[in-house]
């Protein structure tokens, strides 16, 4: 395992832990999405290039747009 991978590794740590604590919902769903393009990155460097490109379409891409339009929802439902 190279020394790109580690590192990937190890900051897929820190934002999964770092998810639960940011307060800014918004901010939480950019970690993410990160999370999951790394995810999807990492995919790819153990050559299972069909579970990349689904975490990044599922991962980074569906769920964070349907996050996202969800918190513009809940906003605009609370003014």
């Amino acid at each position: 395992m190279g020394l790109l991978s580690i590192i990937m590794i190890l900051f897929l740590i820190f934002a999964s832990v770092a998810v639960t604590f940011i307060e800014d919902l918004l901010g939480a769903i950019i970690v993410f999405m990160v999370y999951s393009l790394v995810m999807a990155m990492l995919w790819q460097q153990l050559n299972a290039p069909d579970l990349a490109i689904t975490e990044a379409a599922v991962g980074a891409g569906i769920s964070t747009l349907l996050f996202i339009l969800t918190l513009k929802r809940i906003k605009g439902d609370s003014k």
